[in-house]
């Protein structure tokens, strides 16, 4: 009798460390995965748990996405349209923070991300781009905001949408997308 009580605490204990194992092997996984984003993520929920539920939401959903890479002559017309704007940001800076956020909104459509909510959009990028996913909010805050920003809040929202720009036309300077490989 004492050795099947010995049995099922060994078992049972076998079970929790196992469990337990599980759980630090995927709180390391998106701990990589979403660098920094995690952390916004657990500051957001309060709770690491709800936001590690949250945060492998975002990568089931992000599988789903055919995201593609752009057609060179796609990534060469994007790149002069950043030119343009960066230009008219001198004379014009509010308009061409607004032209920033669209031409980021249509460079996501054309490599396959869904574009329809922002708040969906950040949590969709940030699977791939964890990095500069915050400098995105950042940037969408002043272009959405009511005209209040003054002109370094939009030279600042313009260096934020850039790190991202950059990194969603893959200029050859920039890495891929977290966890893609070619």
């Amino acid at each position: 009798m004492a050795w099947v009580i010995l049995a099922i605490v060994v078992v049972l204990a076998l079970v929790v460390v196992g469990w337990l194992w599980t759980r630090l092997r995927r709180t390391e996984h998106l701990q990589d995965r979403f660098g920094p984003e995690y952390a916004r993520t657990v500051d957001e929920h309060g709770d690491a748990r709800a936001a590690e539920k949250e945060l492998a939401e975002r990568e089931s959903r992000r599988e789903k996405f055919d995201i593609r890479p752009l057609a060179p002559e796609s990534r060469a017309r994007y790149l002069e349209r950043w030119k343009d704007v960066q230009a008219r940001f001198v004379d014009d800076p509010a308009p061409a923070v607004a032209d920033a956020d669209r031409l980021i909104g249509e460079a996501m459509r054309e490599r396959g991300y869904p574009v329809d909510d922002f708040d969906q959009r950040a949590a969709d990028l940030s699977v791939d781009y964890p990095d500069v996913v915050e400098n995105y909010r950042a940037g969408h805050s002043v272009a959405a905001g009511n005209g209040s920003a003054d002109t370094e809040d939009m030279r600042q929202a313009m260096v934020h949408y850039r790190s991202l720009f950059d990194r969603l036309v893959e200029r050859e300077e920039t890495a891929e997308p977290a966890g893609v490989e070619r």
